[in-house]
């Protein structure tokens, strides 16, 4: 057989490959979504679970993860399993040290939002990621949204005027405590140190991301949050509010586990027209005319969910990119900080440009 068809054999093979995937941390309830995937093999195969709660271990036993992937010590894990690619779902103040293991042995990263728990935690993992050349995703549930990507080539076609003003709103009725699933979850989601606040970090974080994707790096930060149910969550806020000013626009946003249904809403105002967008559907508005449905096409295998998108980018060599890119994460993260120390002072807190 000619050597350029067993070399098109061979490449072909190795594209066909499963790469293989290992969790850290199973105290992230969004694990729980994505585990069965993994289990299955789709697109990628699990070949290590690092956890020490026997909670946690039993219910991703019952979820079908078998015995033999279990590791108590995320670097003995890394080391017996060989990921290419570790999914963490673990605390956010314990990203950065998921980061420092698997950057010198050139495992790519993908956490649940946010990147981390403090601006300082975020510029150390780029610069990491950096340095040793992994790829590091941030994951949104919105990021997979088809409508996200309709409403975004909506308003980059023109059709509003330029964009000028954003109005969003994520949140629902607040995390539960019980179950084995949930308890672990809800105990570091409610601690300002481990989760780096409360809402404003849990569902601040989609609208910072937000802004920044149309409207850019604001100039000032002013946050207010309210403390409504302090039996329920004593240690942080459940309710918050964030003002992103620019010279040229605003972004008025709320974050909050008080709200009677679940939210993420977002509605970008130009001159001349309104998008408004929730998962599934977009609606479009010009001057005072009646709303109109915009028409939404999926979007490719590839970039429909995050472990085929980050399959994607390393089988292509490319940058992880748009909303779960890591330097706009780390640009998420400053808005957090800034809201944190906003709300703090009572004052608007300035962006370093």
């Amino acid at each position: 057989m000619p050597i350029t068809v067993l070399f098109l054999l061979a490449s072909a093979a190795l594209w066909a490959e499963a790469p293989k995937i290992a969790v850290i941390g199973l105290r992230h309830s969004h694990v729980w979504g994505h585990l069965p995937k993994m289990v299955k093999g789709e697109p990628a195969r699990l070949v290590g679970i690092s956890e020490t709660i026997p909670a946690l271990i039993a219910e991703a036993k019952k979820a079908g993860a078998p015995d033999s992937v279990f590791f108590t010590d995320d670097a003995r894990m890394l080391d017996a399993a060989k990921p290419e690619i570790v999914w963490a779902f673990n605390e956010n103040d314990r990203h950065l040290d998921v980061v420092k293991l698997c950057a010198p042995r050139k495992i790519h990263v993908i956490f649940e939002k946010p990147l981390a728990s403090t601006y300082k935690d975020s510029v150390a993992i780029a610069a990491l990621a950096r340095k040793h050349g992994i790829q590091v995703m941030t994951n949104y549930q919105m990021a997979w949204w088809p409508s996200q990507y309709e409403a975004k080539r909506l308003v980059d076609s023109g059709m509003a005027g330029k964009p000028w003003r954003l109005r969003g709103i994520v949140g629902h009725g607040g995390p539960g405590s019980r179950g084995a699933r949930s308890e672990t979850f809800f105990g570091w989601l409610t601690d300002p140190v481990k989760n780096g606040a409360g809402a404003l970090m849990d569902f601040g974080c989609y609208n910072a991301l937000w802004s920044l994707w149309y409207l850019g790096k604001p100039d000032k930060v002013f946050a207010h949050v309210n403390h409504l149910r302090p039996e329920t969550f004593p240690k942080v806020e459940d309710n918050s509010t964030m003002i992103l000013s620019y010279k040229n626009g605003v972004g008025l946003f709320e974050g909050s586990w008080d709200l009677p249904r679940g939210f993420q809403d977002l509605e970008i105002f130009g001159l001349g027209g309104s998008v408004y967008m929730v998962n599934g559907k977009v609606e479009v508005r010009k001057g005072r005319e009646a709303a109109q449905e915009a028409s939404i096409a999926p979007l490719a295998p590839e970039l429909s969910e995050p472990i085929a998108y980050m399959v994607h980018c390393m089988r292509t060599g490319k940058a992880v990119e748009g909303l779960t890119a890591i330097d706009i994460n780390v640009d998420v993260v400053e808005i957090i900080d800034a809201a944190k120390k906003s709300i703090a002072t009572g004052q608007a807190v300035a962006l370093r440009r």
